[in-house]
């Protein structure tokens, strides 16, 4: 069974602004490969033969036309990821900013992670 690529058809407008991301140094080399990708695909070229000739894989060659079928060139940005989770709830967080606005014990002149460690805790509200 042939597996059939996703099909891109490009506006001029698309075509134009993919070509100028290929020519300028000043944007970031992901960009300009998914750029490379779209062009490419949108001249009726294979996955396998855009992926030997950008030396990527396959997948991510269909990642990008996927995408990009989908939502056009917003699909071409980076999706938004989670972030890591908060270690420290509001509580902690007010008792160090209170604790930086004290002088820090003797014998030191600036607070440090341990000192704060180690300063008495708030007592619950």
């Amino acid at each position: 069974m042939s597996f059939q690529p996703t099909p891109i058809v490009l506006k001029a407008a698309e075509q134009e602004v993919l070509e100028s991301w290929t020519r300028t140094a000043s944007i970031q080399q992901r960009y300009s490969f998914r750029a490379r990708v779209i062009l490419m695909a949108g001249d009726g070229m294979g996955t396998h033969e855009i992926a030997r000739r950008l030396e990527a894989r396959p997948a991510r060659v269909t990642k990008w036309r996927t995408r990009f079928a989908l939502k056009g060139m917003d699909g071409l940005r980076d999706a938004p990821r989670p972030g890591k989770k908060r270690c420290y709830g509001p509580k902690e967080e007010r008792r160090v900013l209170e604790k930086l606005d004290q002088e820090p014990p003797s014998g030191y002149a600036h607070w440090n992670g341990r000192l704060l460690g180690e300063a008495p805790k708030l007592p619950p509200d």
